[in-house]
């Protein structure tokens, strides 16, 4: 079985217009931050012209990324709905790949802005074997105190045993590939967010992400037991919003880049990877080849990393 992965976070591929943005700064697009809008009304005005105008552009970039994968099969963040998948899949993707992603897969996360995770499917590979879907497990559901997962820290963060685990969800899927069974759990974590309390983003949010990854640990050794995960078929695809180093970015255009890798101590999808359980398939990259966010807040602070991984 030759079987093409490829995971992709596609940035708000929304059906509706999100107008929070004249209330929370964070959330307004720079642009619009230029202009003294008046009231709500003027705002939605300018909103709608802007995400028109800058949709069509994302959307473009977008397809064109997923088609340079060739993959068989897509797994994608942050789409809103099946209706916007498949509009943006007939409208841009099959214009550059033709009659490619047929099967489209998604149930409603927890995200507050709707944004969920997704799959889309070939009916076969590349190499002609036939991608045979089984059925798909949405475990959005789960709560901490199921799992036994939470902990002081996480009580700290204002978070309840009750509680999801998830902040999306993680979306379970089996498939028959040319004869042979394949699992598929598809993630997004939670996001680093800004600082809190003094304490930096990444820092205070880390044990979100790590009982949401020891979660994912729990879903697949209970799936195949314990002990039997290493010969049996699966991957964790997604958006994990944490690293294990950092390319610091040195220089200007003038000068010249120079590029220092840092590594990191820990990250939120450690337990994914403790112990051998799962082996980060960039990893045989050059580190300068792995990176997908370039997070910048001027020159005195900007780095490449690598928020998604393809864990098998």
């Amino acid at each position: 079985m030759v079987l093409r992965i490829a995971t992709f976070n596609a940035e708000n591929l929304m059906h509706r217009f999100d107008f929070s943005g004249f209330q929370n700064e964070m959330r307004r697009d720079r642009a619009l931050q230029i202009l003294d809008v008046q009231d709500k009304e003027q705002y939605k005005q300018l909103e709608q012209a802007r995400v028109v105008a800058h949709t069509d552009d994302a959307m473009q970039l977008t397809a064109l990324a997923i088609a340079d994968t060739r993959a068989d099969i897509v797994c994608l963040q942050e789409v809103e709905n099946l209706e916007a998948l498949k509009a943006f899949e007939y409208g841009y993707l099959y214009k550059m790949v033709g009659q490619g992603y047929r099967h489209k897969y998604l149930i409603d996360g927890n995200d507050g802005r709707g944004i969920d995770v997704a799959v889309m499917t070939r009916e076969e590979t590349a190499t002609g074997d036939a991608i045979e879907f089984l059925g798909l497990q949405s475990h959005a559901q789960l709560t901490f105190d199921e799992l036994g997962l939470h902990t002081p820290k996480l009580g700290e963060l204002g978070l309840e045993p009750g509680d999801r685990i998830f902040k999306r969800d993680c979306l379970e899927l089996d498939f028959r590939i040319g004869g042979k069974r394949f699992s598929l759990f598809v993630v997004h974590f939670k996001s680093m967010s800004g600082t809190r309390d003094g304490i930096d983003g990444r820092t205070w949010t880390m044990p979100i992400r790590a009982a949401e990854a020891q979660a994912v640990r729990h879903i697949i050794e209970t799936k195949f037991g314990d002990g039997s995960t290493a010969n049996k078929r699966w991957m964790v695809c997604g958006d994990m919003n944490d690293y294990r180093s950092k390319i610091l970015v040195h220089g200007d255009r003038f000068a010249g880049y120079t590029f220092e890798t840092v590594d990191e101590p820990t990250s939120g999808f450690d337990p994914l990877i403790a112990d051998g359980f799962s082996v980060d398939l960039a990893a045989r990259i050059p580190d300068l080849e792995r990176w997908t966010l370039f997070h910048s807040r001027g020159p005195e602070e900007r780095h490449l990393c690598q928020l998604d991984y393809m864990l098998a």
